[in-house]
């Protein structure tokens, strides 16, 4: 019995290898469906490497724009506290009082003051020391000489600089009756010609107009909107003023060529630069204009038009009476014979 056992035993331990080896050999061969597995992704591998090499292709023919960094991030706070002064003269007309009211609805960040008298001591003193009073940094005051000749002021308070210009073609928001609306306080987009980047009065004028017409951000008065431009354009030695509102067209009726429009608003005026002082309302003359001629003058020429057209008339009238005089014609001897 114990023989048989042992007989058995070795057996046992024989098959044992066999069925291992058996194993390692089903490990080490792969089945045909794992081979066609492994195959797929190289292929694949194989398409997705052509495709990033095309794609990196196109890349290197289209050059990456830059990306848009802005040249601040606001916070929303209202820093740039500027601050304008704006006040008419007595005697003013109604038309120049009316002009007076919309430019303070164009300007939301204004200190509102009541009609001056220059008094012994004149505007700018009085304007100025009314300024310091008010905490305003800017100036713009309207003058109106005899009933019709009106003359605005533009400046900065204290050290300067300030412009006189004559205001003519005023038409006002009332008169005009124009279609263009936008909301009231909103900031404006200045535009500005060619020439305000050329010529060097030009310069000193834009500056003063982005201090007292540009809208600081974050004003309490003023809205978070930009719906309206204001533009300032140069010729004939002239500044030309039109105020415009952005419209933009409907997004259900979008079209490709479709863009927005600028409606005018008012008012509209023409200001012709006379001087620019180095101080407030007075000092050095930096730029004086040859080309203006005063209202007085031009209306002084008229005047001797009118009176030579008067002279010229009496003349006619007095060489049209010697001609008949001289036209008489002689008596006829044989006038009384058929008698």
């Amino acid at each position: 019995m114990m023989g048989k056992n042992k007989k058995k035993d070795k057996q046992v331990k024989s098959k044992r290898p066999k069925a291992e080896t058996e194993e390692t050999e089903e490990e080490d061969v792969p089945s045909q469906e794992e081979a066609m597995k492994n195959e797929e992704p190289e292929e694949e591998e194989q398409a997705d490497e052509g495709a990033v090499s095309s794609e990196e292709e196109e890349e290197e023919e289209e050059p990456e724009s830059p990306p848009v960094v802005p040249s601040f991030i606001s916070d929303g706070k209202y820093r740039n506290k500027q601050r304008c002064l704006i006040s008419c003269s007595r005697g003013i007309t109604a038309r120049f009082r009316h002009l007076l009211e919309d430019l303070r609805t164009c300007i939301p960040h204004h200190k509102k003051e009541a009609k001056l008298d220059p008094g012994p001591d004149g505007i700018g003193r009085a304007m100025t020391d009314i300024a310091a009073m008010r905490e305003c940094n800017s100036v713009l005051f309207l003058e109106c000489r005899k009933r019709q000749d009106a003359y605005l002021w533009m400046g900065k308070t204290g050290t300067g600089p300030s412009v006189k210009f004559h205001v003519s073609n005023i038409h006002t928001m009332d008169e005009l009756k124009l279609t263009g609306n936008c909301m009231r306080g909103s900031r404006p987009v200045l535009s500005f010609d060619e020439s305000f980047t050329r010529l060097g009065h030009l310069k000193l004028l834009r500056e003063l107009f982005v201090d007292i017409f540009g809208t600081p951000r974050g004003h309490p008065k003023a809205k978070p909107f930009v719906d309206r431009v204001m533009a300032f354009y140069y010729a004939d030695k002239k500044i030309w003023v039109r105020n415009y509102q952005i419209t933009e067209p409907d997004p259900q009726q979008l079209k490709q060529d479709d863009k927005g429009s600028l409606v005018e608003i008012g008012p509209r005026f023409v200001l012709n630069p006379v001087c620019i002082f180095h101080g407030s309302f007075g000092g050095q003359s930096l730029f004086r204009n040859s080309a203006f001629v005063s209202p007085n003058n031009s209306r002084a020429e008229m005047r001797k038009l009118k009176g030579q057209s008067y002279v010229a008339r009496k003349e006619a009238q007095k060489k049209h009476k010697q001609r008949q005089e001289e036209m008489v014609l002689p008596e006829d001897p044989l006038d009384s014979v058929f008698r």
